[in-house]
């Protein structure tokens, strides 16, 4: 594996671009409902653009994520773009952060001194992690893949393999939406010197339902039954027609604005409001980075690599850990979890957030991950107190 440095620098030229394309902008007609059942609405979807148009600066955030170490790895063919931040704590435990769609790594900033360096927000040394953060194939500024066949697993083991490269023998992993199906298939397939891994949206559903829930299953189910309903036909628009849905958000900044703002008020714990948990220069640095990065296609083809994905269950029988956020798509009962995964050894529901735990709660979510990865910890602190003493 080669791994060299990375830098974000975009051409002035490209954000002039986008400027002139957002001035010339043509909205549709306002929506013919009260409500968001015809998708995101023209009001605040007008509002963000005119913030976006005016006042919105990418040199903030391009700054900021140039602030820590970035490189590039080529792994089985492919230029992977990833941030990589040690803690000056002793000890750390290596951990593989994993983002989703419409997410990326602008998902993970707020919690990333969190987690490197908890000293300094109210943690302890024990609870510090070195920080590797990759983006996916296809998202952010890692290559596109020009055939099929980058799905969750060749993924998890190219993180495997950035994880070793980077001398981590050993190490967690975590994420959510996909990040949670590239992580979980890490599990699964059990790779080595993968000690445990966190889920925030675990994938545990039963193959059918029962006949007389509970009441904790019965929300579950309805929350599974409305997602497929209502909820998921983007999904089935870009596992079936990535690159149709590709043309408008390559060339349209706002049509890929409504696109992700929608999902960003749907999953988030907003009550379809993301204004309220998200500013302005939160959702524009993500969908910024998808525009300046043309990721409008390329991460929609994650779900043409996936067809028939549902929130099935999926064993994992090595160390897990579950944190469920009260905003998220669907929120499981932890017996559905615990006959899934045979080695579960955490699981917790937050007090709020939703689907971008990190990217809507960071301290929370912060405080899950160390909480969770603690129990890994004592475990490898036992080996080393039981361990015999050389001679």
């Amino acid at each position: 594996m080669h791994i060299t440095p990375f830098r974000i620098d975009i051409p002035q030229a490209e954000l002039d671009d986008l400027k002139k394309r957002l001035d010339a902008t043509r909205f549709p007609e306002r929506e013919t409902v009260d409500d968001q059942s015809q998708g995101a609405q023209l009001d605040p979807v007008q509002k963000l653009v005119e913030y976006w148009r005016t006042q919105y600066d990418w040199r903030r955030v391009e700054a900021r994520i140039n602030g820590y170490p970035q490189f590039k790895a080529e792994v089985d063919g492919l230029g992977i773009h990833f941030l990589h931040i040690r803690s000056k704590h002793e000890n750390a435990l290596p951990v593989v952060l994993t983002h989703g769609w419409p997410g990326s790594i602008v998902e993970f900033l707020d919690v990333i001194d969190l987690l490197v360096d908890p000293t300094a927000h109210g943690g302890k040394a024990e609870d510090a992690f070195h920080v590797v953060l990759p983006s996916i194939p296809g998202y952010g500024f890692s290559d596109k893949p020009t055939a099929k066949g980058w799905e969750r697993n060749r993924i998890g083991r190219a993180w495997d393999t950035i994880m070793k490269g980077l001398g981590y023998n050993e190490y967690v992993a975590q994420g959510g939406d996909w990040g949670s199906v590239i992580t979980t298939e890490m599990g699964r397939i059990k790779l080595e010197g993968l000690r445990a891994i966190h889920v925030n949206l675990p994938f545990v559903a039963p193959a059918q339902f029962p006949e007389v829930p509970t009441p904790e299953e019965q929300i579950a189910i309805d929350q599974c039954l409305r997602f497929a309903n209502d909820g998921s036909y983007y999904h089935h628009l870009q596992t079936t027609r990535p690159q149709t849905i590709g043309y408008s958000l390559a060339d349209s900044p706002v049509g890929l604005a409504a696109w992700i703002y929608e999902k960003l008020g749907a999953w988030s714990d907003s009550k379809g409001v993301p204004e309220d948990v998200f500013s302005y220069d939160q959702m524009l640095d993500n969908i910024t980075l998808y525009w300046l990065t043309n990721s409008g296609a390329s991460s929609a083809r994650m779900y043409a690599e996936h067809p028939g994905l549902t929130f099935a269950a999926v064993a994992v029988d090595i160390p897990v850990a579950v944190s469920v956020f009260p905003g998220e798509i669907y929120t499981p009962p932890k017996e559905w979890a615990e006959r899934t995964f045979s080695n579960m050894f955490y699981w917790n529901r937050a007090a709020t957030g939703g689907h971008f735990a990190a990217f809507e709660q960071p301290e929370i979510f912060a405080a899950e991950v160390r909480a969770a990865f603690s129990k890994v910890r004592e475990s490898q602190a036992e080996v080393h107190v039981l361990a015999p003493t050389p001679n």
